[in-house]
């Protein structure tokens, strides 16, 4: 049986066709600059009235689901967050219809009625983005349950938010993921605040000693290092391959924007130096292009070409999806269950 084809940067190894460590790491950051990007324009769409609902973007924490991604298959598993474009995008989704279905159109993944917090695309295997914080660890979990009971070497990918170690139902699973070895991956992106607070007043003890009680593998990593996330997710998801059950990856990041795209008035919860000291010091597409230039795999000119590339695909897609018809209105009851 052929290999399942690759989602994302990987693609190429994955097909046997090894790609350059040079164009290994220019197609990772060509991704994290198209999910910065994407945003950039949900945003606008927000502000010019143009889309309906809110989003939350996912800017500043791109390393995180680039550097998973990067390490999976096609066919392995991943579930989303209210927070999820980016994970969306990473495990290979296309621009077009991920703006049309922010915009509830008919093209969209889910045909415009999943919108912006439950966008699913079964055949990159994202079973969905869920709006419910922690919502996703039981369809991760369940997905991976699956691949054992079925001796597929399939991989489920779990993201969520450090404000879902609050949630009773992710220890549950954690405890059921480690009694029976499930391969599931579960990824905390820390991004420090659960909506408008910071976790120290919410989140007591030690996170990572949460899944360690649990008897599951974990480790931690600089989130917006995406060469360190790739690293450490290769090894668990190839640990999980081999059967060897579940692992916690804690990953320190931090969102640029508001908890949603109308959350503008953030001083009263974090300070503007605060923000200004992350996008400035660690922002993961300023970490990696500095290592690629001191490798010397890349200038300045090749990073002004990718960004053309990106924001031209950036805003057919938008176009596209502008453009793009409503479902009719017939089909209100369609793919929708009780």
């Amino acid at each position: 049986m052929a290999q399942p084809k690759a989602s994302g940067p990987n693609e190429a190894a994955e097909a046997g066709q090894p790609a350059s460590e040079q164009t290994f790491w220019l197609s990772l950051y060509e991704q994290m600059l198209k999910i910065r990007i994407f945003e950039e324009h949900v945003n606008q769409l927000y502000v010019t009235a143009r889309m309906p609902g809110l989003a939350h973007l996912y800017s500043g924490e791109e390393a995180i689901a680039v550097g998973v991604c990067a390490a999976l298959r096609r066919d392995d598993y991943i579930t989303s967050t209210h927070r999820g474009h980016g994970h969306c995008l990473a495990k290979g989704a296309s621009v077009d219809r991920m703006f049309a279905e922010l915009l509830g159109k008919e093209a969209g993944y889910c045909k415009g009625k999943g919108g912006s917090m439950h966008i699913a695309d079964q055949d990159t295997g994202n079973l969905g983005a869920n709006a419910i914080v922690g919502g996703g660890a039981g369809m991760a979990t369940g997905a991976a349950m699956s691949s054992k009971m079925r001796g597929s070497d399939q991989v489920a990918v779990c993201f969520f938010g450090d404000g879902a170690l609050g949630q009773g139902v992710l220890y549950e699973l954690m405890n059921m993921a480690a009694l029976w070895k499930f391969p599931v991956l579960y990824v905390c992106e820390n991004n420090h605040y659960n909506e408008y607070t910071h976790n120290s007043e919410t989140t007591a003890g030690d996170m990572s000693a949460r899944a360690t009680a649990f008897g599951v593998h974990t480790e931690e990593v600089d989130g917006q290092d995406v060469r360190a996330v790739y690293a450490v997710t290769k090894r668990l998801v190839e640990r999980a391959r081999r059967g060897e059950g579940p692992a916690f990856l804690l990953c320190d990041t931090y969102r640029y924007m508001g908890h949603h795209v109308g959350d503008i008035q953030r001083a009263y919860y974090r300070s503007p130096e605060e923000e200004e000291y992350w996008k400035t010091n660690r922002d993961p597409l300023k970490i990696l292009a500095n290592w690629l230039i001191e490798q010397s795999m890349a200038d300045d000119e090749t990073f002004a070409r990718i960004e053309q590339q990106v924001r031209a695909e950036v805003e057919a897609g938008e176009e596209f999806a502008l453009n793009a018809p409503y479902p009719d209105p017939s089909e209100v009851a369609q793919d929708v269950y009780a």
